[in-house]
């Protein structure tokens, strides 16, 4: 069968190999595609592979040999799923990949907003320290995680990693989770989302975005937090207003937050949160340790693998 790679640079930016893909389809990678370039290069696939190059209706129509759409990634919004399935198009996604990564990375940027480590480390460079009367300095408050309250919004996979990174620091755990489920997590303190943002000294987001949570992080809830509260978000960016969260770190409302997502990606110029205090921005890579891309790219190849043999698996229906 014949497939096509449409964006394969950022899952493999060379440090990985396509080989175990090339042993079971005739394969074409491309770095990037775009738009425009889309259905001339998938004209003759049965198979199209995709992390965010788009397939919705109207080029779905124009690819009708296309019988399967591997997507290399958790989530799957890049795909008009209703349009896929009029045209007995199967679609599959890899999930569960980079859990550990994630979680993680939440506690990367949340240490960095305890600790300042890269504020400090370029201070040393700058000279500031072979300059000191003291043998030590820091310029920026230092913050201890031990008895501080981690709350989570979500409690998939991620956020259960999260939660148990969260607790071998000393931090107490409680959980906001629309369907929550008393009997299978016991010990979880659960508790109402608006209860959460007040209690909370970390607020961390582990959900997928939704039509109900969109912006769910705004000026209202940010009020209820804590002057001395940090914001982490991982998971999706609109998830917050950010114009709010700016206004909420320029103000001191709130301590500080750590981004690894934004509403708009590649990140905006005019984006609101470039600018704002004691606010961390990494560009979308939690998910992008060579471990997690190479169990990504090895449950590729097996969704793509299923599929041929007749019995397709991890299945968006």
């Amino acid at each position: 069968m014949k497939a096509v790679i449409v964006d394969g640079h950022t899952l493999n930016p060379g440090d990985l190999k396509w080989e175990a893909m090339k042993e079971i389809v005739d394969c074409q990678v491309y770095d990037r595609t775009t738009p425009e370039e889309t259905i001339a290069r998938c004209s003759d696939a049965e198979i199209v592979i995709t992390n965010k190059v788009i397939f919705d209706q109207n080029i779905l129509a124009s690819l009708p040999k296309l019988k399967f759409i591997g997507i290399t990634a958790t989530g799957y919004n890049v795909i008009d799923l209703q349009a896929a399935k009029n045209r007995g198009v199967t679609v599959s996604n890899v999930p569960a990949y980079s859990t550990m990564s994630v979680a993680q990375m939440t506690f990367a940027l949340l240490l960095e907003l305890c600790q300042h480590v890269g504020h400090h480390a370029n201070s040393v460079k700058e000279g500031k320290w072979a300059a000191s009367d003291d043998f030590c300095y820091w310029d920026r408050p230092l913050t201890e995680l031990a008895g501080l309250t981690m709350g989570l919004v979500g409690f998939g996979r991620i956020g259960k990693a999260t939660a148990a990174l969260a607790e071998a620091f000393g931090m107490k755990v409680i959980v906001y989770k629309p369907n929550r489920d008393h009997k299978n997590h016991p010990t979880t303190v659960f508790v109402e989302l608006d209860e959460l943002f007040a209690q909370s000294d970390v607020l961390s987001l582990h959900c997928p975005l939704t039509e109900t949570n969109k912006e769910m992080v705004n000026a209202d809830r940010l009020a209820m937090m804590k002057p001395t509260a940090f914001v982490i978000n991982t998971s999706r960016g609109p998830l917050i207003n950010e114009q709010d969260l700016a206004n909420a770190l320029n103000s001191s409302q709130i301590a500080g937050a750590g981004l690894d997502v934004l509403s708009i990606e590649p990140a905006a110029r005019d984006n609101p949160l470039l600018t704002a205090k004691n606010c961390v921005i990494t560009p979308h890579i939690a998910w992008a340790t060579r471990a997690a891309r190479q169990r990504l790219m090895a449950a590729t190849v097996a969704n793509v693998k299923a599929f041929i043999a007749g019995d397709p698996i991890n299945v968006i229906e």
